[in-house]
């Protein structure tokens, strides 16, 4: 009786699970095709009707397939059964820090953010498996990949099963990696901003293939570029056919109409060609033409005389190439001494002066040399400053993600880069780097599988990562006593803390309707808490104030956005103490979170919802 006063979350409120792909895609289409559903289902035909022209009926038509794409959808869309459990010790600055290290499956991971980040992340860099035939693939395991993960990480009885290398022997070789891409790549698309954007580090193995699976996820419209990083900084004379001295960088938006590139800042070189030969007072300027690409067919308002100052002549510009600026603000350039006539003055071409201290920067190519972003040489000497008991093989420069940062962040927009194949953790590191060069305000989220290594003092990549962020973050504070964000919150993945949560939510209500206590024994009260953050979509991050109430203690979290309460023997006095916070902290959206078998009877549970209600609190929930 008392269940339908105080609704348990894990069994009755739809946002408390994570997001469920499916059901959301389902009701966008509700929402754009209301008259196609028949009984909750969907009419094809009537579906076919009302796209018309824009369906595809021919058997034969451009497609891109492989042998498990419907089980990659399916793994997509399949809402995890997993937790994030906090892990204070392992971190740095815990209750300042916005940052997070997440070790686990980073397909669960993901899903596991759905909700918490959904829209919020600016940009995205990851460094993939390149199905070189050496590199692990992922091994998703479609009924319960949260037990598959512990399995393969040996945090339980290992039944056998092992991290492998997805070998050019394979009869899967490809579609095993797309498979494992797939997934991974969807769930990220749902986490960028409408003017986010993606960096995809790969080599020739995959790029063609990538491409495709991209243009599927990301829609082809919103392809920006393909990137050649010139990673090498010799050949290798013992190739067989050519020196592979270049990878790719593959570039999408997640809105291409939406999302521009910020300019890079000039370099040493670059503002070399910055001169005042004139003494001008506005300081150095470099020239541009005057002139545009329009004929005087196609622009006869730019098709007129200007005239030189120093000889008094008329100059015309090419009928084939007019000039840039109308007659009225050419004039407005002679008043402000903006056009150059050459070093005699002379010159049939006049230039338009830019000034250094008007530059708005560098626009982006699409060739990356190593003098400018680094290359792998460099990757291996920066962390091996770090970390000297292990040697990576293919790590990527700070300098290389600093330059995709400085493209696609603000230093002041609190900008989340996110990484879900982290490895070795250079973007953390670059983001810190950058943040502490511009006094920016990025933040970052670093996903790495503990991949286990043989090495005396890291058991796992994972640890290496973690490491690096404290060593680097060291390093940063020391040498440019930085007030910049260099500490991180690590979660590790792991089951539910709730009591068959990872079984039917059909038969939820009856097993946890035979259970004395819905939280597993050996989970605390903060691993609960963050749960159930996850599943009520609240950042990870958010300020986190323990009250004493009555002799328990009570979490508030964000300044009272919600109010959870784990503790046993909940009385009265705890209740109207978290109505009395809540008045306290003035918060309009509060939600309140006991455990189911707190109280300390049924006439507290039962009173509980009309007692909060006094205090301006409509949403309360059980565990």
């Amino acid at each position: 009786m008392t269940d339908t006063i105080i609704e348990k979350i894990i069994n009755t409120d739809p946002e408390s699970k994570s997001l469920d792909l499916k059901a959301q895609s389902i009701e966008q289409l509700k929402q754009l095709f209301p008259d196609v559903f028949r009984e909750g289902k969907v009419d094809f035909e009537a579906l076919k009707a009302v796209l018309g022209e824009h369906v595809e009926d021919n058997e034969e038509r451009y497609n891109f397939t492989w042998h498990g794409k419907n089980k990659a959808r399916q793994i997509a869309q399949t809402p995890s059964t997993g937790t994030l459990r906090p892990c204070k010790d392992e971190s740095v600055n815990w209750d300042t820090t916005k940052n997070l290290f997440i070790e686990g499956d980073n397909l669960e991971v993901l899903k596991l953010l759905q909700k918490s980040y959904h829209q919020k992340v600016k940009m995205i860099f990851i460094d993939p498996p390149y199905n070189t035939g050496k590199d692990f693939v992922y091994k998703d395991n479609f009924r319960d990949n949260i037990a598959n993960y512990l399995e393969l990480t040996q945090q339980v009885d290992s039944l056998g099963k092992q991290f492998s290398k997805n070998t050019d022997t394979s009869g899967r070789y490809h579609t095993d990696w797309l498979s494992m891409m797939y997934p991974r790549l969807k769930l990220a698309r749902n986490l960028l901003k409408e003017d986010g954007v993606i960096f995809i580090s790969i080599d020739d193995n995959e790029i063609t293939n990538l491409r495709k699976l991209c243009d599927e996820i990301f829609g082809e419209d919103n392809f920006v570029t393909s990137i050649s990083w010139q990673k090498k900084v010799s050949p290798s004379n013992d190739a067989t056919w050519f020196s592979s001295d270049h990878d790719h960088i593959v570039v999408y938006a997640k809105n291409k109409t939406t999302w521009r590139p910020y300019r890079l800042p000039m370099n040493d070189k670059q503002k070399s060609y910055y001169k005042n030969p004139d003494k001008d007072p506005r300081g150095d300027w470099n020239s541009a033409t005057y002139t545009c690409n329009k004929n005087n067919v196609e622009r006869p308002n730019l098709y007129y005389p200007l005239i030189n100052p120093n000889t008094g002549e008329e100059v015309w510009p090419k009928k084939t190439a007019v000039w840039a600026y109308s007659q009225e603000k050419s004039r407005q350039h002679v008043l402000e001494n903006l056009i150059y006539w050459g070093k005699d003055g002379k010159s049939n071409s006049p230039r338009m002066k830019k000034f250094l201290t008007e530059s708005i920067g560098v626009v982006p190519r699409t060739v990356w040399l190593y003098t400018d972003v680094g290359h792998t040489q460099e990757a291996t000497k920066v962390l091996g400053s770090l970390i000297t008991e292990i040697k990576f093989e293919t790590p990527k420069p700070p300098r290389l993600i600093k330059h995709m940062l400085h493209i696609a962040t603000s230093k002041d927009e609190n900008d989340i880069v996110l990484d879900f194949f982290s490895g070795s953790c250079s973007t953390a590191h670059a983001v810190m780097e950058l943040n502490s060069e511009q006094a920016g305000n990025r933040k970052h989220i670093m996903v790495q599988i503990p991949e286990p290594i043989n090495n005396k003092k890291y058991h796992s990549i994972a640890e290496i990562g973690k490491d690096r962020i404290r060593k680097a973050g060291a390093q940063i504070a020391t040498e440019s006593k930085s007030s910049t964000d260099l500490g991180f919150r690590v979660f590790k993945l792991d089951e539910t803390n709730i009591n068959q949560w990872e079984g039917s939510f059909d038969s939820l209500a009856d097993i946890l309707d035979n259970s004395v206590d819905s939280i597993k024994p050996e989970r605390t009260s903060e691993d609960v808490l963050y749960e159930v953050l996850l599943k009520y979509g609240l950042d990870l991050t958010y300020p986190i104030t323990e009250h004493n109430l009555a002799d328990k203690t009570v979490y508030d979290v964000a300044f009272g956005s919600l109010i959870v309460c784990l503790e046993d023997g909940i009385t009265r006095e705890v209740v109207e103490g978290i109505g009395k916070l809540k008045q306290e902290l003035e918060s309009e959206t509060t939600r309140v979170v006991f455990k189911d078998a707190g109280f300390a009877d049924d006439s507290v549970k039962v009173n509980a919802v009309q007692m909060l209600k006094q205090y301006g609190v409509d949403d309360v929930k059980s565990i």
